[in-house]
């Protein structure tokens, strides 16, 4: 392993370290607002419907998510702390990740909401719900994809020393989709007609992929 001195610098680099804002997590951002989440964006919108033992549906919105396999279909979505979403997935080892669009925002914004144990963020939000096929838990009949989900592993995240996280990822494959007609559209899904929200920066900030954002590449042979 070669070893650079801390303020190397490198032939034909432009920016200079007076240009770059610098900082150490650990050590705090010195911002207005952690620039974390705000970089690492848009994010999708993990919009989880869970049933707890009680029979009580739980919905909230997770921004810390992705697609982590093709085959088997793998979902995820990270939960910080121990919430009701966690600890449903954790209890029934199921879970339905219900897509959130423009129509849906301001009621995916309403379940993010802290509310007491046993409370029913489905009624909180005016939202029906659909009987899923596979699972237990219901899909939000309003959102136009939800991916019924086994749970196939919770990892409980860890800094690189060791120490334990208190968030835990939650992985599910996907066993059952459900998908609107309208938005297949020979043979594809309609990503930027679906008027799909992500989340952006900042405390407030969200995204809505619209088809004149789009560009395609090919990829390399």
């Amino acid at each position: 392993m070669v070893l650079l001195p801390p303020h190397a610098v490198f032939e034909g680099a432009l920016t200079t370290f007076a240009d770059i804002h610098f900082y150490e997590p650990s050590k705090g951002h010195g911002l207005a607002h952690d620039p974390f989440n705000a970089i690492i964006a848009p994010r999708p919108i993990a919009w989880v419907s869970t049933i707890g033992r009680d029979g009580v549906p739980n919905l909230a919105p997770f921004s810390f998510s992705n697609a982590f396999s093709y085959h088997p279909p793998i979902v995820g979505f990270t939960c910080t702390g121990q919430k009701g979403s966690l600890t449903n997935a954790r209890d029934t080892g199921e879970f339905v990740w219900n897509l959130v669009t423009h129509d849906t925002a301001a009621q995916m914004n309403v379940t993010s909401a802290v509310v007491p144990h046993g409370e029913n963020e489905f009624a909180l939000a005016g939202l029906a719900p659909r009987a899923s096929r596979i699972v237990a838990p219901p899909c939000v009949d309003k959102s136009p994809v939800n991916l019924e989900c086994k749970v196939c592993d919770i990892v409980q995240m860890k800094s690189f020393t060791g120490e334990p996280a208190p968030a835990w990822l939650v992985l599910g494959e996907v066993v059952a989709v459900h998908i609107r007609r309208d938005l297949v559209r020979e043979g594809v899904f309609d990503t930027f007609g679906a008027n799909i929200v992500v989340r952006a920066g900042g405390p407030s900030a969200y995204a809505l992929l619209k088809p004149d954002s789009r560009f395609d590449m090919a990829r390399p042979k």
